[in-house]
């Protein structure tokens, strides 16, 4: 089951065979005696089909169900899948039994084949278990946190630059090259709230004896999505490669528990303590079992789409824990691709309640002293453009130090997640001490 749940459904070995087993199926379905029946129910099959897809995609779009605009290639996708359906079920009729198995069959291999190419457009689920929702990463082993304090600079190894890891730190022979990656789990013991396990990325330098504390990112994947630190890892390592094996060390939480709900990152009756375990469970058990730097200026919160949300408003009310945010393609507010929904099941038509929930709200009339936010977005994220634009001046007027980045025709998919990490760790970099703030251009 779980090689099953392995395959990797983006670029790997399978993806092609189960488009040419398509194609061939559909072959098969249309080439039939070209009489005029069988023209004129091809065609109509066809046509129906493109209907279908019109309308679904109508809905989708009026309703903004999936709170993104649709790239051309998810749309093509869907009409091909439609029309490719409603081919193989007018072959049911008025058939000989070895068509009838083909179509039917077919059914499920266009469906399947139509799920993987949006999928593949995406980008975000590699495998058919992130696409299901479930973890596959293995547990990691922690490196063992070291039993006293750092020692005193003695006069021989006086630190550089006020003690910053880019000017003092000498990678040892025996450091890795990359980073490594697996799952953890996270206690519950504050807020009952049940998640799913939580990716950890741990760079060169957190692998080697004696390893230095390090900066730490939490960071809170989108809706559905999964805890997965893999994305980290590709951008990471390539920064770490640069800088001596230095990164900080990533915690990928998990915000949604089933990633079919949105439990908002607040705590509501309806989905339980969501913020409660991002702020007390999360944030000790990573103080307890990570070699970290305790200030908040080396603390980043992050996070993409709905945990781009998340990661805004947790900054905005936690300045004591995180000095840093990172809202890449993040959502306006709680819910705010679904208002009227959330409005109505998690505060009971109170929009006063709901009101003082929202990033914006939070920020306004405060001053923070010593606050980062990086805001990123696809260029051609549709609204996602005016909302990260309204966000970061709402940060700006609140005294925070921000950039604002458009990642050229990210969409809202995986070049804006890819394109977003890269520049705010660019931009991160020399504020948690990992490069020369001289050289960072």
């Amino acid at each position: 089951m779980e090689v099953f749940l392995r395959i990797n459904i983006i670029d790997g070995p399978l993806v092609p065979v189960i488009y040419t087993l398509a194609l061939g199926a559909a072959a098969f379905l249309t080439i039939r005696r070209p009489t005029r029946r069988w023209i004129v129910t091809g065609t109509g099959a066809l046509i129906a089909g493109s209907l279908c897809a019109f309308i679904v995609l109508s809905i989708v779009k009026l309703t903004d169900t999936l709170g993104v605009d649709l790239s051309a290639t998810t749309s093509f996708w869907v009409y091909l899948t439609f029309s490719a359906i409603v081919l193989a079920i007018v072959n049911l009729w008025k058939s000989k039994w070895p068509r009838k198995v083909v179509a039917s069959v077919a059914i499920v291999l266009f469906a399947a084949t139509g799920t993987v190419g949006i999928n593949a457009d995406f980008g975000l689920d590699r495998t058919v278990a992130d696409l299901a929702g479930i973890s596959t990463e293995t547990p990691i082993a922690l490196p063992k946190l070291p039993q006293t304090p750092d020692p005193t600079p003695t006069p021989t190894r006086t630190p550089l630059s006020g003690g910053a890891l880019w000017a003092n730190w000498i990678p040892p022979k025996d450091q890795p090259t990359i980073g490594t990656i697996g799952a953890v789990t996270i206690p519950n013991t504050l807020s009952g709230f049940r998640s799913r396990p939580a990716g950890l990325y741990l760079p060169p330098a957190a692998l080697v004896k004696d390893a230095p504390p390090l900066p730490l990112v939490i960071m809170l994947m989108g809706q559905p999505g999964n805890a997965d630190p893999s994305f980290q890892k590709t951008i990471l390592d390539a920064f770490a490669a640069r800088h001596n094996g230095l990164a900080p060390i990533v915690l990928v939480a998990d915000q949604l528990g089933d990633p079919g709900i949105d439990p908002l990152c607040l705590d509501t009756a309806k989905w339980g303590k969501a913020e409660t375990f991002l702020v007390g469970d999360v944030v000790a058990w990573a103080r307890a079992n990570l070699h970290v730097l305790s200030d908040s200026a080396h603390w980043t919160i992050a996070g993409y789409s709905n945990g781009g949300q998340c990661a805004l408003s947790l900054g905005a009310k936690h300045p004591d824990i995180w000095g840093n945010v990172l809202d890449i393609s993040g959502e306006e507010y709680p819910g705010s691709d679904r208002s009227k929904r959330t409005l109505a099941e998690s505060f009971a038509g109170n929009t006063a309640a709901y009101g003082a929930t929202k990033p914006v709200t939070i920020l306004a009339g405060k001053h923070y002293s010593d606050m980062v936010g990086i805001f990123t977005v696809g260029s051609n994220d549709g609204s996602y453009v005016t909302q990260a634009k309204k966000v970061e001046a709402a940060a700006r007027s609140s005294g925070w130090t921000t950039t604002y980045f458009e990642v050229p025709n990210g969409g809202h998919v995986l070049g804006a997640l890819l394109g977003g990490l890269d520049e705010g760790y660019r931009v991160l970099y020399p504020r948690l001490g990992l490069s020369n703030p001289a050289a960072t251009p």
